[in-house]
């Protein structure tokens, strides 16, 4: 792979080229895909969609919102740091096609503030829900008419493949979904293959899948256009866009460092903890006179919080400048912070947030509710699809068409369209909405 492709400014439905030396540098085409994300309708739902602790009213949890924006802050850093070090080794990038750091960092910024721009509500056990209906429950009965990756795409209902989608599919009015530039599409895709064969390779990029059998046709294009290696065309797999990788250590250190300080601040884990962890990270920055100074345990977490992270910043620039040559050739097959030299004390923070955290209670209960409030939906929802289509409709199958959206082509005349359909409706709730729609449906809100 080569950068000048793979930093393709061209966006769905472009008939010319786009060049960067050609660009307005008040507000780059880089720039213009954030400023389209931060605005759609789906971003803004993240906000009421939490990101440890399910349908949480305390104020210390991030919300999917809050988590994108800062995975999105740290994720500019990592591309304008590896960016100024890339144009140092490929000079020609600057000096002939106009590129500066500042676009990696854009770049990878708009693709990390998208990243869970696709997840259904209740978090991961969201997908699993969703795939739960349709490989255990009332939505086996499509799988005689479906295609085997068409009904793979539904049992393994990806949060990463339908955020490609949101990014990319045809609305009434909308063409092309927000027509992001190619090279913020290629660095949101984390897994760039179909839903099957599962996992082919003990690569990264085929731990899951990439974009749904709707999407193929514009995932194809966009593999194309960015020079992204073919792993195996008949699969249509394909290596990672190498800024893909800074857009996933973004998230991992967020994730880490953030949900961990989410748990201490909850209670969940002892502050104690918090130093004893995060020490070995923050040792040769830390200020332990002003570290004492500060008043509350939120205000020496936070302190912790912000020393770690610019650490491990600096440790991921290192590693990918390091194994650029492997990453472009597509050798590179695991995450940076695999081979970061932090990895024992990543490791221990992740094994006590799943221990504290990821399986407390709170979580387990709720997310069990979430779950069963995703399959009713699913069902009502599915239902009332089909029998409108096949003229069969009841009065309460039109009732609950009035509650999807219209600018949805849920009349499709291809089932797997129509399926995929609802599960886009349903995966676009936020989870108050969710479950305020499933009390509607039981006769539970007045």
């Amino acid at each position: 792979m080569n950068w000048e492709q793979l930093l393709s400014l061209k966006r769905q439905g472009d008939t010319n080229k786009r060049l960067r030396k050609e660009q307005d540098e008040t507000r780059l085409g880089f720039d213009v895909d954030y400023d389209r994300i931060i605005f759609s309708t789906e971003f803004r739902s993240l906000q009421d969609k939490t990101q440890v602790i399910p349908l949480s009213s305390t104020d210390f949890v991030h919300t999917r919102l809050t988590h994108s924006l800062e995975v999105s802050v740290v994720a500019r850093s990592l591309g304008r740091k590896v960016g100024e070090k890339i144009l140092e080794k490929h000079p020609a990038l600057k000096e002939i096609h106009g590129y500066k750091p500042n676009d990696f960092g854009s770049i990878v910024a708009a693709a990390a503030l998208a990243h869970d721009i696709g997840n259904p509500p209740f978090g991961h056990s969201g997908e699993k829900a969703i795939g739960h209906f349709f490989k255990n429950g009332p939505g086996r009965s499509f799988k005689s008419a479906l295609t085997d990756k068409q009904y793979q795409d539904l049992c393994d209902f990806e949060g990463n493949a339908n955020g490609f989608k949101i990014l990319t599919q045809d609305l009434k009015g909308r063409p092309g979904g927000l027509r992001l530039s190619y090279a913020t599409l290629g660095a949101f895709t984390k897994y760039p293959k179909a839903s099957l064969p599962k996992k082919p390779t003990p690569h990264i990029a085929s731990k899951k899948y990439g974009f749904f059998q709707s999407e193929e046709t514009i995932f194809l294009e966009v593999a194309k256009e960015l020079g992204l290696l073919k792993i195996n065309s008949d699969d249509h797999q394909f290596g990672r866009h190498p800024l893909t990788f800074l857009v996933e250590a973004a998230d991992d250190i967020c994730y880490t460092i953030i949900d961990f300080e989410d748990g201490i601040n909850l209670g969940l884990i002892e502050e104690e903890f918090a130093l004893e962890y995060l020490i070995n990270l923050v040792r040769d920055t830390i200020q332990t006179k002003k570290y004492n100074a500060l008043p509350t345990t939120q205000a020496r977490v936070s302190y912790l919080r912000a020393l770690a992270i610019g650490t491990l910043i600096d440790d991921v620039v290192t590693i990918f400048i390091k194994n650029e040559t492997a990453i472009l050739n597509g050798t590179f097959d695991v995450s940076l912070l695999e081979k970061s030299k932090y990895q024992a004390q990543i490791n221990d923070i992740i094994k006590l947030s799943i221990d504290r955290i990821y399986n407390a209670q709170e979580v387990i209960d709720k997310e069990i509710s979430g779950f069963e409030i995703i399959n009713e939906l699913l069902s009502r929802y599915t239902t009332a699809v089909n029998n409108c289509h096949e003229t069969k409709a009841s009065s309460y199958d039109k009732l609950l068409i009035k509650l999807l959206p219209k600018d949805m082509e849920l009349q499709h005349q291809n089932l797997y369209n129509r399926l995929m359909g609802v599960c886009s409706v349903v995966a676009s709730y936020s989870d108050s909405n969710a479950v305020l729609t499933y009390k509607k449906l039981k006769g539970l809100s007045f």
